[in-house]
């Protein structure tokens, strides 16, 4: 182990590693030693490799040309077409037209439904028509602002299937940061609902809509058009109410339709051409998905539409294990890429069944989730290490509730999952017989690009394990060199890939600086540190931004918090630096307890300090003297967006000055964070 200021420190401690079960390989779609050789011909041939999957999809004119490299910036199939919606609905209905294609959940109990193939196909056609007789045409870009309902994955295959690129916008964004990616995109139109439930609340996002488009003119946008979903008509579960069919009123300069009203309006003779798919270049691009960073203005991450749909595609085939049988949950909003690539393209591109839920993950009750796979009989879930953290919390008891045997594979994503977690997850969600794919990727990658596969890998608890097919994948110093196995370092890619991002909209300069500046020779730097073990395994370490130097020592807060959730006592918990004089770096820990540990201390100063010098020891112990926490603070909750990922930039405002003055409209709860602010210091 080295701390020299080219490694990450490392703790290598974790040895647990689980097979395969054979009764699971032996049904697996994709077989070890087929594996092996997909492994190797995508080493010596990357480009045969991705050109073989993408042929697995339709294309309206075959590609010749595969790859075409001026780094950074790649281009893919570049002289075929074809249509993502086409591909992700049409292609299923010779075979499975009634074959349930979204089944759904609203927050609200009782309310659900499932829409075949055919019934998804033929709404997609028909809102694709409605948004052409608006006068959309292709390249013209529309945004999407809506809650987990299933209209808003219409919304995305119908702009795909006229050729509109999408911008879709997380629900739980401002209308200040709404507009900012409009404007950024040059939206035309504007796709919303009136409301989504939230912890038995609505949340109201027509009215973020409204005040969005007020500052358009002066910024030089003008938005013709907003289609209005009204909650209550969510899925048609029951017969639609005011569904006019001109426009309902004005939004500033903006028309405003109500969704099935406007859909209403297109002569159901004319659907089938105003809504036929449009044959893109595969290059075209597909959406438009802002990643806010640290810093700076939000970057508009392009993605392609073949290369795009190839990795999403496979991806979810292989690491799955995905079966027709199988009803699949991906618990992401569509507002993040893991909502685009494994709710919507992914799954639907190989005709799965998908399952989706508006709401809280504990509304009306803590066993919500666990209800709702044993009533559906869910096989594959996936979700994020937040979740299950918080879920632990809660206790065994939610989950032992329900009959979970329906379950065969289990997925993380998001970030580094601890190993506490992993095995809480394995044994008490899974039984003990789920595979566990903890999968690396993120919105640049466009989909999976590290991950065991479920039939395959063998895992170890926390670790990424091993590159997919296809990927050029290294842990490389600052002098691009690779680390000797055991050791950490810098994540890259090295080779180009289908699904990458093509370039920032409209900054291709900012683009090549952010991801390919670090190395030379078009190498792909993810912003993130790694650690490669004795057997290759990946091992990730959160972002380099976030990696701490104490004193010289360069350490992963990733590893600082998996030691602290290895604690009996604690439920889960984040790290963040403070400035310090003498070492660099102070490490101040936030450490939510488990329930009936924290209910203990919440009256006991003495014995609430007696934990803070325990959970210190036991951090020493875990890594080394070097990685003592300067700060303990507990915690009843931590500040997190509604996708489940940790705000660790408000930990730190909070760690260095004592409050939180950044933007916090994406929080799950604002309340978390007045709670720290008004907790006791050391």
């Amino acid at each position: 182990m080295s701390n020299s200021s080219d490694s990450i420190s490392v703790n290598l401690k974790e040895t647990r590693r689980f097979e395969v079960p054979a009764a699971f390989a032996a049904e697996a779609n994709l077989k070890e030693d087929e594996y092996r050789r997909l492994v190797e011909i995508g080493k010596k041939d990357p480009e045969g490799y991705w050109a073989s999957v993408a042929r697995e999809l339709k294309w309206s004119r075959p590609f010749t040309r595969v790859l075409e490299w001026e780094a950074p910036f790649a281009k893919w199939f570049s002289d075929g077409k074809l249509n993502a919606a086409e591909n992700c609905l049409d292609r299923h209905l010779e075979k499975n037209a009634e074959k349930p294609a979204l089944i759904w959940e609203g927050e609200p109990t009782g309310e659900g439904v499932t829409w075949t193939y055919r019934e998804l196909h033929s709404r997609v056609v028909a809102m694709t028509a409605a948004l052409r007789k608006l006068g959309l045409k292709k390249d013209d870009t529309v945004a999407i602002y809506m809650p987990l309902v299933p209209e808003g994955i219409v919304a995305m295959l119908a702009c795909a299937r006229g050729g509109f690129p999408h911008t879709v916008v997380f629900g739980g964004f401002s209308a200040e940061s709404l507009k900012d990616r409009m404007v950024d995109a040059g939206v035309k139109l504007v796709l919303t609902a009136d409301f989504c439930w939230r912890k038995g609340g609505k949340v109201a996002l027509r009215e973020q809509v409204v005040k969005s488009l007020a500052p358009l003119h002066s910024a030089g946008l003008t938005v013709k058009n907003v289609v209005t979903l009204k909650r209550e008509n969510a899925g048609l579960a029951k017969t639609p109410t005011s569904v006019a069919s001109g426009p309902v009123g004005k939004i500033g300069s903006a028309d405003e339709y109500d969704w099935y009203g406007l859909v209403n309006t297109v002569d159901p003779k004319m659907r089938e051409t105003l809504g036929a798919a449009e044959a893109v270049e595969a290059e075209h691009p597909l959406f438009i998905l802002y990643t806010s960073g640290t810093t700076g203005k939000p970057k508009g991450i392009v993605h392609s539409t073949g290369g795009y749909l190839a990795g999403s595609m496979r991806s979810t085939r292989d690491v799955f294990d995905l079966k027709a049988k199988d009803v699949y949950w991906c618990t992401a909003d569509i507002g993040w890429i893991t909502g685009h690539s494994y709710v919507v393209y992914g799954p639907l591109a190989l005709g799965a069944s998908v399952f989706l839920y508006e709401g809280a993950p504990t509304t009306p009750g803590l066993d919500r989730f666990w209800e709702m796979i044993a009533k559906h009989k869910i096989s594959v879930l996936y979700t994020a290490p937040t979740a299950i953290r918080a879920f632990m919390k809660l206790g065994n008891e939610w989950p032992a509730k329900h009959d979970l045997s329906s379950l065969r594979v289990l997925g993380t994503v998001g970030e580094p999952i601890n190993p506490e977690a992993w095995m809480w997850y394995r044994e008490k969600i899974g039984g003990g017989k789920c595979p566990i794919v903890d999968t690396y990727w993120q919105t640049e990658t466009g989909s999976i690009v590290v991950s065991p596969l479920a039939g395959v890998t063998a895992t170890k608890p926390g670790s990424a394990t091993l590159p997919l097919p296809g990927y050029d994948i290294d842990v490389l110093d600052r002098d691009g060199k690779s680390v000797p196995l055991g050791s950490g370092g810098r994540l890259v890619i090295k080779k180009p890939w289908p699904s990458m991002a093509r370039t920032i909209h409209g900054d291709p300069e900012r683009f090549k600086k952010t991801y390919f500046s670090d190395f030379a020779g078009g190498i792909y730097f993810t912003g993130d540190g790694a650690r490669r073990d004795e057997d290759g395994y990946v091992w990730c370490l959160g972002r380099v931004d976030d990696v701490l130097n104490v004193s010289g020592h360069r350490l992963g807060t990733m590893e600082i918090e998996s030691a602290l959730v290895s604690h009996p006592k604690v439920a889960e918990s984040a790290v963040v630096g403070r400035p310090d004089e003498i070492k660099g770096q102070g490490i101040v820990v936030f450490v939510s307890l488990k329930s009936e540990f924290a209910n203990a201390i919440a009256k006991d100063p003495v014995a609430a300090k007696a934990l803070k010098d325990e959970l210190r020891r036991h951090v020493a112990q875990e890594i080394g003297a070097f990685a003592r926490p300067d700060d303990v603070r507990f915690a009843a909750g931590l500040p997190k967006t509604r996708s489940g990922k940790i705000m660790r930039r408000l930990l730190r405002e909070l760690a260095t000055h004592g409050e939180v003055k950044g933007d916090t409209t994406t929080l799950e709860d604002l309340n978390v964070i007045a709670s720290l602010q008004a907790g006791d210091e050391e």
